[in-house]
């Protein structure tokens, strides 16, 4: 299995996971122009990260290649111990990311998405700190009394920790998310992350 990623960007999540599994795959780390060369381009003709070529299979969007990675390696346990609940949660909190934190961000990357008026951007990005703001909230509340989103140690939880990185840089409001920043913190000391962080250059 071989994984094109961009430093930093969600596919550095799957690359996490790809870690915690502990098996066999290959990596290659791309940058804004490699994503549009005609050879990256005959793999995902979007040219966007991430992509996964197994053998003859290829796959892309995010949460698709979280569900192949954990069905891949099942051992890991990344959805669980097998049951339909605990496989239910780990998407449950997957998609959590996948559909509601990372799109909340995209007026911060792109307010003309948004509004043409270049005057409103800097509101438009408020509005999505606002939102992003009460959805750590939320995943505070879920993370009481928990290590991980799902209850164990799951695909959800490296795209979340890449969604604080990008909360850290674009100044969203975590003050006072106690289990969310403890969250962060045991992702940052953890060997998995650190090896995938350290293969994007981003340690």
């Amino acid at each position: 299995m071989k994984l094109y990623t961009k430093p930093g960007a969600c596919s550095t999540a799957d690359h996490i996971a790809l870690q915690w599994t502990g098996g066999t795959f290959e990596v290659e780390v791309l940058d804004a122009e490699t994503m549009k060369s005609p050879e990256y381009r005959a793999i995902n003709p979007t040219g966007a990260v991430p992509a996964v070529v197994d053998g003859d299979f290829v796959l892309t969007q995010n949460a698709a290649i979280m569900g192949y990675i954990a069905d891949s390696f099942p051992d890991a346990g990344l959805a669980g111990d097998g049951s339909a609940r605990q496989r239910a949660q780990a998407v449950r909190w997957l998609s959590f990311v996948n559909s509601d934190v990372h799109p909340a961000f995209t007026p911060l990357f792109a307010p003309g998405k948004f509004h043409p008026d270049q005057a409103e951007h800097a509101s438009v990005q408020d509005a999505a700190r606002t939102r992003l703001r009460g959805l750590y909230e939320a995943a505070d509340r879920q993370l009481a009394g928990r290590d991980w989103l799902a209850g164990f140690r799951s695909v959800a939880d490296p795209y979340f920790y890449v969604t604080l990185r990008w909360a850290s840089r674009l100044g969203i409001d975590l003050s006072g998310l106690d289990n969310v920043n403890a969250f962060k913190s045991r992702m940052d000391a953890d060997p998995g992350v650190r090896a995938a962080l350290e293969a994007e250059g981003l340690a």
